[in-house]
């Protein structure tokens, strides 16, 4: 409506479609469409439309003496609304990096943000360098309310909790110049002599059982640790040597000269929202509507 009207009043003055359409910098055409929309949602008609340009109904001139004050109101109360929304906002800041990016929880709250005009997500970015992630993830609260990402380590349920969104498989990645990197799929037995880097995440249960798994069951697979936490570092090094790396089917863009092929592993990682151990009333209202999705 408050485009029709502003419409309207450059019309009312110009007498002319085309040179209201000079003054909004829109074309003739969706001038006048915004008038037929207008004169059918009041019901009767507001314009003459002649070859030489457009006069007032009666009906127009009467509705144009008012329509100024119609607008004035109009954007007053937008501004009033807008202003009573901004000074009860919620701001949730979420965390960001290559490994960790926050796609998926954005991709869920944008089917329902309009529901929660109350709560801004704020995007915090931050560095994926396996000598800083621990601080990282034990001081979450501070910097950020949420991180989306893995649940990589059992150490974490010191300081923080997972909503849980889903689960990751276990990939294998390799260079684009490795021997298996044109292969669809990679058993286990197509890694017999390859080296392997398995980084254990700091005490991860999963990780750990998978490289239990590969020492007892497929000697022939040369075991890397690597004893940190992912960062983009490991990648480098894995592209480098030539190392097949153990990897999730999230990271499958992360590196671009490796390729990130599914494996025959019949093992997952939880994925979700990582948060403090005890949220703000913000945090928590926030972690209920995404439970209720």
């Amino acid at each position: 409506m408050n485009e029709q009207l502003n419409t309207f009043i450059q019309v009312a003055e110009s007498g002319s479609f085309s040179k209201a359409a000079e003054k909004l910098f829109v074309s003739p055409t969706a001038v006048m469409k915004q008038m037929n929309l207008l004169e059918k949602h009041i019901g009767v008609p507001l314009l003459i439309r002649t070859n030489h340009g457009v006069e007032l109904t009666e009906a127009g001139k009467s509705f144009n003496k008012d329509a100024a004050f119609f607008l004035r109101n109009f954007q007053e109360a937008v501004l009033r609304i807008r202003q009573g929304a901004q000074g009860s906002q919620h701001v949730i800041r979420v965390g960001t990096s290559i490994l960790n990016p926050c796609k998926v929880l954005l991709d869920l709250w944008n089917e329902i943000s309009g529901q929660y005009p109350q709560f801004k997500i704020k995007i915090v970015h931050f560095e994926d360098d396996a000598y800083t992630l621990p601080a990282t993830y034990r001081t979450i609260g501070k910097h950020f309310d949420f991180i989306v990402g893995p649940y990589l380590t059992e150490d974490w349920e010191d300081y923080l909790r997972l909503l849980e969104l889903g689960s990751y498989r276990f990939c294998f990645a390799v260079s684009r110049n490795h021997r298996l990197a044109s292969k669809k799929t990679l058993s286990v037995e197509d890694l017999y002599g390859e080296k392997l880097a398995v980084v254990k995440g700091g005490k991860s249960a999963v990780i750990d059982e998978i490289r239990h798994f590969l020492i007892m069951n497929h000697p022939k697979i040369k075991i890397k640790d690597v004893p940190r936490l992912y960062d983009i570092d490991v990648f480098n090094r894995c592209e480098q040597s030539d190392t097949v790396l153990l990897t999730l089917d999230a990271w499958v863009d992360i590196h671009p000269s490796l390729v990130t092929i599914p494996s025959d592993l019949d093992f997952t990682i939880p994925y979700g929202l990582l948060y403090p151990l005890k949220p703000s009333e913000d945090v928590n209202q926030f972690l209920e509507i995404i439970k209720e999705m």
